[in-house]
């Protein structure tokens, strides 16, 4: 599917192909070009022939995996980003795949999915018209959106750790264990696409800096806030790794004490059976068998083996 909106002035018409020539036939006007579900020759044909866009930026977008990127070229920039799908809000997030050609009289957006935010500000420019937008300034748009979505799953990943950290003291449990090795997998792998992000967004920003683009305050913004985000997203990697090892320290420590209950338990019996365990031999020659108060003395004498035990264990603190 291919979409096409022409903008001049304060006026934006909508339509197909037969708007390029209109855009080739005037310099005062700029078209926006939306791609989606193309098949990848004739989408690679359109964008050479029509735009002279470079064959091996246009494979790279193509391509079902590939990281964020930035290139420059003489009329135009390649970037390539990994928003956020419509369903993702939180750590088990999917991303779609962006593709954003500008030149000056020109974008070209290529995308893998359905994004709700880029058909919001085509809706935008098509009823508001573009008399104060630009090929770049719809990508600062996408860019900053991209950013706020990353940064808002970690703002609320925040509140979600507080209550971990308090639950995870009074009542440890497995589910709790599973909820932070499930955040720390997603949290490695946002960690990767933001850093990803802070090296292109930093080349960007400087190119336009570089340039002196009117656009460049807005990409040093955002290039501040994907920094941020990236840095914060290293905090909580580390805080729930802190978390995880907090969480094995107490179960070990919890074991620990089962362990030495049982092995005080054993130690005081060991005694006892071994009493049990000679008095209960059937010999002839044994003098107590015929005691008449002899069951009561060795219960008391293996009861004050018990408390004396106790008593020991008690004194060094093992109770």
């Amino acid at each position: 599917m291919m979409q096409f909106m022409l903008c001049q002035g304060n006026t934006t018409k909508i339509g197909g192909k037969e708007i390029l020539q209109q855009w080739q036939d005037k310099t005062d006007n700029w078209i926006w070009v939306d791609l989606y579900d193309e098949t990848p020759a004739e989408e690679k044909k359109f964008l050479s022939e029509n735009f002279q866009l470079d064959e091996s930026v246009i494979t790279e977008a193509q391509r079902d995996r590939h990281p964020p990127s930035f290139e420059a070229f003489k009329n135009y920039i390649y970037l390539l980003l990994k928003p956020l799908d419509a369903e993702s809000d939180s750590l088990d997030f999917s991303t779609l795949q962006l593709a954003m050609f500008a030149g000056q009289r020109f974008l070209v957006t290529r995308r893998s999915k359905q994004s709700p935010y880029l058909a919001k500000l085509w809706q935008s420019l098509e009823h508001n018209g573009c008399a104060d937008a630009s090929p770049l300034s719809v990508v600062a748009s996408m860019s900053e959106r991209v950013a706020q979505r990353y940064g808002k799953i970690l703002l609320d990943l925040e509140q979600r750790l507080d209550i971990i950290e308090d639950e995870l003291f009074d009542s440890p449990t497995d589910s709790l264990m599973k909820e932070l090795v499930g955040y720390n997998t997603g949290l490695r792998k946002m960690h990767r696409i933001l850093a990803y992000y802070v090296n292109v967004f930093n080349s960007l920003r400087q190119y336009l800096n570089k340039n002196n683009h009117q656009q460049q305050d807005e990409f040093n913004n955002i290039y501040a806030i994907i920094e941020r985000f990236s840095s914060l997203s290293a905090v909580y990697q580390e805080v729930i790794t802190d978390l995880i090892e907090a969480y094995i320290s107490l179960n070990g420590h919890r074991l620990n004490q089962i362990m030495k209950v049982l092995t005080i338990v054993t130690v005081i019996f060991v005694p006892l059976t071994l009493l049990v365990g000679i008095y209960g031999m059937n010999f002839e020659n044994m003098p107590e068998l015929k005691s008449q108060h002899g069951y009561y003395v060795l219960l008391s004498v293996m009861s004050g083996i018990a408390f004396i035990m106790l008593y020991l264990f008690r004194r060094v603190r093992w109770l």
